[in-house]
This record gives C-alpha cells, sequence and structure tokens, in this order.
C-alpha cells in the first residue's frame, strides 16, 4: 500500500481510524495488513486515507510485539499520600475529585493467539484491543513496510513524510473537542472530553491529575512525564515557602546557608520518593520489564542492521549492529559535541569582553544616572545576549544531535531517546550554565591590585561589586530561568494558536461555499503535529539544575519554579487534549535517561553549594572573624578589606582600599591564606565523606546530610570540638534514612508476587482444562452419556459445554 500510495498521492494523509470492522475475515497476509478506504477532499485537494486493522492482523502483531493484556480485573485502588494523610487527619481535601469512568486494574500477561479464550474480554472482537493498543500496532505495520525499489531498502511512513509523500499520519482523537459546560452530565462523555473537563481546564490547577485516564488516552509515555512533572511540582512547595522565608529574613540577617542545606537534603529526597513513585506506577501500568522483554528493535534499526544475532533474553533471532562500529560512531559524535562546547565557551568569553567594554563606556557617560549603574547595567544587558546566543545555538544543536544519534544506529527506541537526550543535555548544560558558572567561580578572582592589574585581550577583568558576586549572580539567574520560562510559555501559548487558527483558516477558505462541516479526520489534520516529550523535559530539567545549583545566590528560584510549573501543567495538557493531534501511545518503564540526568545534577548541586558557600560567600569568613576577633562582627567590613601599595597612593596622591586579603606590597596576606585552608578543609571532608558513603547501595542519600555538620564546625570556638562527632551522627542518619527508603514499596511488591502467582496459576488452569476438555469430549461422542459442566479460569467468562 505505502509503495503504490507513494507513486500515486502527491498531497495524502494517513489516518489511523482506531476502530475495528466488525466480522471482517481478512487474514494476515495482505498487501498493506489492514482494511483501506479512500476519502477524497475536492475543496482542499487533500485526499485521505482511512486505515483499519483486521481481526487477525491485530492479533498476529499483538503476540509479535509481546503486548500485555489482561487476564483478570481488579478495582482501581491508586491513591496519592496527601489523600491519605489528610483523611486520617480528618481533614476535607480539596485536590481530591471524582472523575467519572476510572480504568481498573489489572492482572496481565503477554498475548498468546493460542491461548486467546483466557483472555478478559476475548469475546468482543470490537472491544478486546483497546484503541491505544491498535494505534500501535498499526503504526508498528507502517513504520516496517517497504516501498519503492527493491534493491535502495526504503522503508517506513517516517521516510515517505519526510520526502513529502505524505504530509502526515496519526490517529484519530476519540469524538470532537466541544465545549464541555461545568455542570454538564458525566455520562455519554467522550474520553477526550472527560480529559478536558478534569484535566486541561484551568480551574482544575489545584486538583491531583488523573493519570490513570491520562495513560488510556495518551500511552504510558505522556502519563509518566505528567506524573513526574506533578510530582515535582508538589516536591517544589516547600522548597519555594523555605525559599521565600529566607529571602524576606535575608533581608535583615544574612543566611545564605540555610537555603542551600535545605535543597540539598530536598533534592537527594526528591529523587528517593520519584524512584518509589514510579516503581507504583510502572507497576499498576503494566510496564515493569518493558525494556528488557517487550521493547522490540526500532524498524529503522531492524532495515538497515547488517547482520542478525540471538537475543539471550528472549532466545529470538534479531537485527544486529556490532558494537565495536557503534563505539566508533559515538566517539566521532563526541567530537562534533565538543567542538559546538567550544563555540559556546567561545561565545561566553565574547561576552565577558562585552561587559567589560560597555562598563566602560557607560561609566564615561555624562549621564549621572548611567555613569552610575555602568558595572549592573553591562552585566545585565550582557545576561540578555547571552540568553540570546543561547536560544540560538539551541536550535542549531538540537538538529545536528538527531542527525548524529540517527548515524550511531542505536537497536531499540528507549537507547535512541537516552543517547539523543545525553547528547543534547551535555550542550545545553553548557550553553545554560557557562556564565553563571563564570560568575560564580571565576569572576573578580584574577582581576590583580591597584597597579598591578590583569588583562585579557587588553581589556581589565571582571571584578565583583563591592557586595560580591552573588547579587550578580541572582541576576543572571533570574534573567535566564525566568527568561527562558517567559520564552517558553509565550512559545506554548501563541504559538499554536497562531499556528492552529492559520490552518483552520486556510483549510476554511479552500472549503468556503460547500456548505459543509468537516469530516473527523479534517478536524484532527487541522490541528498541530505532536512534537514530543523532549523539550519539555528538556525546560523541566534544566530549571531543576537552576533550583538545586545556584540556590545559595538565589533563594527565591524555587518559587518561581512553582508557579511556572502550575502553569506548566495545564498548559501542556491542553496542548495534548485540544491543539495537538492525537500522538502514537508509546511504552514506557520510566522517565528514561532523564532520571540518571537528575541524579548527577544532584551531586553537581551539592559539590556546587558547597563550594558557592566555601568560596563565593562571606559564611566562612565571617564565622572565622567571629571566631577570632569578634563575635558581634563588628569591624568585620575593614577586616575584608587592604589598601592599596604605596607607590599606587603616592602615584595618585589618595590611599585606596580594596576588597582582598593582601598586604601594603600586594602579596596575599597570612589571613588569605588561613582562609584558604579553611575553605579547603570544608570541601575536602565533605568529599572524603562522599567517598566513604560509596560503599552504600544509594551513595546520593547521606552526602547532603553532612554538609550539615560540616557547615558547623566554624559557627563557634566552642562547637569545634563536638562537630565532627555531630556529623557522625548526622552521617548515621543518612545511613539510616536510606535503609528505611526502599525504592520499591512495600506494597508493589506483594501486588508483583501475587501477579506471578495468578500468572502461574491461570496457566496451571488452562492444562487442566484443557485436558478435561479433551476427555469431556471424548466421553460426549458415546450415546449413552450426557455431560454438562462450566470451565472457569482467571478473568475469563464461563464456557457451558452441553450433551443430552
Amino acid at each position: 500500500m505505502l509503495r503504490k500510495r507513494a507513486r500515486e498521492e502527491d498531497n495524502a494523509v494517513l489516518i489511523d481510524m482506531a476502530s475495528l470492522e466488525p466480522g471482517n475475515g481478512s487474514s494476515y497476509g495482505s498487501t498493506a495488513h489492514a482494511a483501506e478506504h479512500d476519502v477524497q477532499d475536492k475543496a482542499t485537494a487533500v485526499h485521505y486515507v482511512l486505515l483499519r486493522a483486521p481481526w487477525a492482523v491485530l492479533c498476529y502483531y499483538a503476540e509479535d510485539l509481546r503486548l500485555k493484556l489482561p487476564l483478570q480485573e481488579f478495582p482501581n485502588q491508586a491513591s496519592n499520600w496527601s489523600a491519605t494523610l489528610l483523611e486520617w487527619l480528618g481533614i476535607p481535601n480539596i485536590l481530591l475529585e471524582q472523575v467519572p469512568d476510572t480504568p481498573p486494574e489489572y492482572c496481565s500477561c503477554q498475548f498468546k493467539a493460542s491461548k486467546l479464550r483466557w483472555f478478559l474480554g476475548s469475546g468482543n472482537q470490537d472491544t478486546f484491543f483497546t484503541s491505544t493498543k491498535r494505534h500501535q500496532i498499526l503504526f508498528e505495520i507502517l513504520a516496517k513496510t517497504q516501498y519503492g525499489h527493491e534493491k535502495k531498502c526504503f522503508f517506513g511512513i517516517d521516510q515517505l513524510l519526510a520526502e513529502g509523500a505524505f504530509r502526515a499520519a496519526f490517529p484519530l482523537h476519540d469524538g470532537p473537542i466541544s465545549a464541555v459546560p461545568e455542570n454538564s452530565q458525566v455520562l455519554g462523555l467522550t474520553q477526550r472530553q472527560v480529559l478536558l473537563q478534569y484535566w486541561a481546564r484551568w480551574s482544575k490547577w489545584c486538583k491531583y491529575q488523573p493519570l490513570d485516564h491520562v495513560r488510556r488516552y495518551f500511552g504510558e509515555k505522556v502519563a509518566l512525564y505528567f506524573a513526574w512533572l506533578g510530582f515535582y511540582t508538589g516536591w517544589l512547595l516547600p522548597a519555594a515557602v523555605v525559599g521565600t522565608v529566607v529571602f524576606l529574613v535575608g533581608c535583615f540577617l544574612v543566611f545564605s546557608d540555610v537555603p542551600t542545606l535545605f535543597m540539598a537534603l530536598w533534592a537527594v529526597l526528591f529523587l528517593e520518593y520519584w524512584k518509589r513513585k514510579n516503581a507504583t506506577l510502572a507497576y499498576r501500568w503494566d510496564c515493569s520489564d518493558y525494556e528488557d522483554i517487550e521493547e522490540r528493535p526500532r524498524p529503522q534499526f531492524a532495515a538497515r542492521a547488517p547482520m542478525t544475532a540471538l537475543n539471550p533474553i528472549t532466545g529470538e533471532d534479531e537485527p544486529y549492529f556490532p558494537e565495536k562500529r557503534r563505539v566508533h560512531r559515538m566517539l566521532a559524535g563526541s567530537v562534533v559535541l565538543m567542538m559546538m562546547v567550544a563555540v559556546v565557551i567561545m561565545c561566553l568569553v565574547s561576552i565577558i569582553l562585552y561587559r567589560a567594554i560597555m562598563a566602560v563606556v557607560v561609566s564615561k557617560s555624562e549621564n549621572a544616572f548611567l555613569s552610575a549603574w555602568a558595572p549592573r547595567i553591562a552585566s545585565l544587558t550582557g545576561s540578555v545576549v547571552n540568553l540570546v546566543f543561547i536560544v540560538i545555538l539551541s536550535k542549531v544543536y538540537v538538529v545536528l544531535a538527531q542527525v548524529l544519534t540517527r548515524w550511531e544506529m542505536h537497536r531499540t527506541q528507549t537507547a535512541f531517546e537516552d543517547a539523543f537526550t545525553l547528547k543534547v543535555f551535555i550542550f545545553q548544560f553548557v550553553n545554560f550554565y557557562a556564565s553563571p558558572v563564570y560568575i560564580a567561580f571565576f569572576k573578580g578572582r584574577f582581576v590583580g591590585y591597584p597597579g598591578n592589574y590583569h588583562t585579557l585581550f587588553g581589556v581589565r577583568n571582571e571584578e565583583c561589586a563591592a557586595g560580591g558576586c552573588l547579587i550578580e549572580l541572582a541576576q543572571e539567574l533570574l534573567v535566564i530561568m525566568v527568561g527562558k520560562q517567559v520564552i517558553n510559555n509565550v512559545q506554548e501559548v501563541l504559538v499554536p494558536k497562531l499556528r492552529g487558527c492559520w490552518q483552520k483558516w486556510y483549510s476554511r477558505r479552500r472549503k468556503a461555499g460547500t456548505g459543509t462541516h468537516p469530516a473527523p479526520w479534517e478536524a484532527d489534520y487541522q490541528l498541530l503535529p505532536c512534537e514530543g516529550l523532549f523539550h519539555e523535559y528538556l525546560e523541566m530539567v534544566l530549571q531543576f539544575g537552576f533550583v538545586t545549583i545556584f540556590v545559595a545566590a538565589c533563594p527565591l528560584a524555587p518559587l518561581f519554579a512553582l508557579l511556572n510549573n502550575w502553569v506548566e501543567i495545564r498548559l501542556d495538557a491542553r496542548k495534548f487534549v485540544c491543539e495537538y493531534r492525537r500522538p502514537v501511545a508509546e511504552r514506557a518503564q520510566d522517565i528514561g535517561i532523564w532520571f540518571h540526568i537528575l541524579a548527577g545534577l544532584t551531586h553537581l548541586a551539592v559539590i556546587s553549594n558547597a563550594f558557592l558557600l566555601a568560596f563565593s560567600s562571606d559564611f566562612l569568613p565571617r564565622a572565622y572573624y567571629r571566631w577570632t576577633r569578634a563575635p558581634d562582627l563588628r569591624g568585620f567590613l575593614n577586616f575584608t578589606l587592604a589598601r592599596a601599595p604605596s607607590t599606587f597612593a603616592a602615584a595618585h596622591n589618595r590611599t585606596c582600599r580594596y576588597r582582598a586579603f593582601r598586604d601594603d606590597d600586594g602579596h596575599y596576606s597570612q589571613t588569605y591564606w588561613t582562609l584558604l585552608a579553611i575553605r579547603l578543609a570544608f570541601v575536602i571532608v565533605f568529599e572524603v565523606s562522599k567517598i566513604s558513603e560509596s560503599s552504600f547501595n544509594d551513595s546520593h542519600l547521606a552526602g547532603p546530610l553532612l554538609i550539615l555538620s560540616n557547615l558547623s564546625l566554624w559557627h563557634g570556638k566552642d562547637q569545634l570540638g563536638w562537630g565532627f562527632s555531630r556529623q557522625q551522627v548526622v552521617f548515621s542518619i543518612g545511613r539510616l534514612l536510606d535503609l528505611l527508603v526502599p525504592d520499591i514499596p512495600e506494597s508493589v511488591e506483594i501486588k508483583v508476587k501475587r501477579e506471578y502467582y495468578l500468572a502461574k496459576q491461570a496457566l496451571a488452569e488452562n492444562e487442566v482444562s484443557t485436558r478435561a476438555l479433551s476427555l469431556m469430549l471424548s466421553l460426549a461422542t458415546r450415546p449413552t452419556m450426557g455431560l454438562g459442566f462450566c470451565l472457569l479460569s482467571p478473568g475469563s467468562t464461563a464456557t457451558k459445554w452441553v450433551k443430552d
């Protein structure tokens, strides 16, 4: 079919009807392995090809794809810990809402056509396969079908879409998206309307997400994204409260270490409890072993793989690409990645020079305001220029990473997406964080002193303002983080609206005068193509980095992230329900490599904040001054200022003081070396403790807790002696928490064991029932005997055999 359409049609759209033809007896082996119906829209010159898979094709590919289908139904017992807690406390839960038609839970196993009768609902061919499973089967067929000349090995709908043979290929939505009144009756609502009514409305911002409904309509991959986003947003609430309180109190007192300590612990516990949540959802949605057993090779990989090899898990021959050749290609891709990182560093250097030159130019202005605020103006405009560079380079590298990842020939879709994600994230990490890292750890450290200033390309190196670089770092973070969020939200709101309005206006103008309403496939074609979840994850993970890595400089970052995510959840929900064509449902057992990236960011955040407190803030100098000189910090400002060399003072006929720990000749003073030793000890003790904890199952839990005790070492002379013992107490608490918070909840482990038991029991009953049925039929052939009995199995309907 694809071969014929690629030759004959220049303006066609493939539509998956996602519904069966009752009674269709087509057998496997037809040209397209699917029933086909053509619709010609003469007004718009678009040819729609409507596809439906016959029953035999669905059964064949369901077994080939190792789809899991239900054996037995259970009531849905999904609950949130907050709902359980509020119910136990007797407090009304405003987050809870009853959503109609809640999908039940199932005990399921891999589909076998020979065991069809033992699966739940096998008697009704129209409803046995859900719409999402039919979508998966049809698009698997489309992705693997060859077309064109046999020797050229052209294959798959993706290639045809890229060549322009088809405009689009998508499954139909479940009915129109006509507005549903708030007080409407729930009876008769389609799945799409239920999602609009109880999930995608802005008024539902304070309600639990109906994740089981999302999974049923969009598949596990989309549902896991929204589950993670909602979980992350909920955990941002305590972080935002602490950050806001610290910011308000910090206007009067210096508490820059409080949000750092809290966020270090917060990030670790967030990942620990997400693993538990993910394990619960993966079990409930029947995808716990998807990547190891169920996932098939990518169609693009299967078509281009030069050989086959035995899969050690499934015992089947599968397409194979030599690992050595893949490693060589990945190394070549790494070289390209390093070149792009070098481009980012060049842009950073240019921005540094821009700031220095702009500060000099503005400071010479005759306007008193501009002259006084020259450093801040240069820094702010430099941040805006940096944001522009970030956006432009991001677009370029995403396209380049897609080409490189396809060339590397990854076997499964999960491996392909993980490799692509890692490439883009490494680049985006450098792209987004290069400037904040420079301000936090390098700016102002290579300035020199009066009479001996250091330069870069003839331009004097930047130095921090009188209050240090943390204020400028906070400004940079707010410009990049909030600016990026505003740009993304504007793009996600306005761009789809404008594109959708244009497409609808264009279609209506072409059909003007016909007086007919658009068919369902025409209405869905006017929607925007789904762009996937990569950019959604990337936006949130980069935000997570800003919230955790630099929280010492910007305690309000969690608050801005929380406000953004409240909008983001409903914005993404409306896009998927109202503005996007329905995506093909994809299975997944977790959020993929994004979890490992989050874990890496958590490690980096702990180390980064330790260095920020040690080297970029006045936390340790204040503690040292309080310990050695004045507990009330009187005279601390003069303590941090050095005098310019006498030669400089004589040449300029004035006394100059600058922020540094140097003597009158410009050399580092004894105080500088003492503070350096304290700072290094602060970081080294923390790092040694991190290494010592690596023997535990989850090494990233106790490390952040260790900072709690490390910081206490410098609070006072009396605390120094017992600080190390308190460190061991906190470290022990970390070990205890690691043991008390298992990755998989006990309730899920019990359910998994019960499912294995039920599956074995069903298999045993199948064998016994088959033998009994054979015996019964043999006895029933005797004219003198009349037998009647009923065979039952878990999850199946009763079948009664009667012989009179």
